[in-house]
């Protein structure tokens, strides 16, 4: 159930995932949003991406460095003024360990977002372990970069805890909150989605073969919004679970 619609766009926002284009996909439109409303918009990128492709002859390696260069270019398009930042984890292959943690905690004791927005780790039957891991390492870095004796080390260097306002979770096992936006930041989501070429035939077009596939995508991604306003009865929306009370 959609109890809210629309929190007061934060001065710092992070959004954390697996894959460059995850967040794109999945909040491209809020954080095109909030740009344009003056948040300072980070991305913090858990893998490498190096298992993006469906040839398997490909250059891993060139792989991993052309989607970092889509990802910036991506976050550029969707006018986030923030760092892009790069865990480098292999692809496929992340673990939730304290070093992975503290990794992460470090990253928004740098950062000190109002807001993170990460995978819903507790979304049932989701099949890429990747999205689940990297919404716990979401969970459970926050918890973490708040508290001072978790890895206090890093306080050593100049870093102070920090404790977000607000955690939104996309692709939420129960939605309970949609972020509404507007045709111009629809278009600035699908630009950024545009902007990982190397991804077009994996993810873009998956399952889109009658007619003409770019603008296929394009009015998938507008029926996708559409579809998710009409749950909080606003014209294109973005849908998450919103917590704030156990921050």
């Amino acid at each position: 159930m959609i109890t809210s619609i629309d929190i007061d766009p934060p001065d710092r926002a992070l959004v954390m995932v697996a894959h460059p284009d995850d967040a794109e996909f999945q909040a491209g439109a809020t954080l095109a949003k909030w740009s344009r409303l003056g948040t300072e918009v980070h991305h913090l990128i858990i893998t490498d991406g190096s298992k993006g492709t469906w040839n398997p002859d490909a250059d891993t390696s060139e792989l991993i460095e052309t989607r970092k260069a889509e990802q910036r270019n991506a976050a550029a398009a969707l006018g986030a003024t923030g760092e892009v930042h790069f865990l480098g984890l292999v692809d496929g292959e992340v673990s939730v360990t304290p070093t992975e943690i503290a990794a992460v905690a470090n990253v928004i004791r740098l950062v000190k977002p109002d807001v993170v927005i990460g995978h819903d780790p507790w979304k049932r039957y989701r099949l890429h372990p990747d999205h689940r891991r990297a919404g716990e390492l979401c969970v459970e870095g926050i918890v973490a970069a708040r508290d001072p004796h978790f890895f206090p080390e890093q306080l050593k260097d100049g870093l102070e805890p920090h404790r977000p306002s607000t955690l939104l979770l996309f692709e939420p096992d129960e939605a309970n909150h949609v972020e509404s936006v507007q045709e111009v930041d629809l278009a600035k989501r699908i630009s950024a989605l545009e902007a990982f070429a190397s991804q077009l035939e994996t993810t873009h077009f998956y399952k889109l073969d009658d007619g003409d596939p770019m603008q296929l995508f394009r009015e998938r991604e507008r029926q996708r919004l559409l579809d998710q306003g009409s749950l909080a009865g606003v014209e294109l929306g973005e849908v998450f679970h919103v917590i704030t009370d156990q921050l």
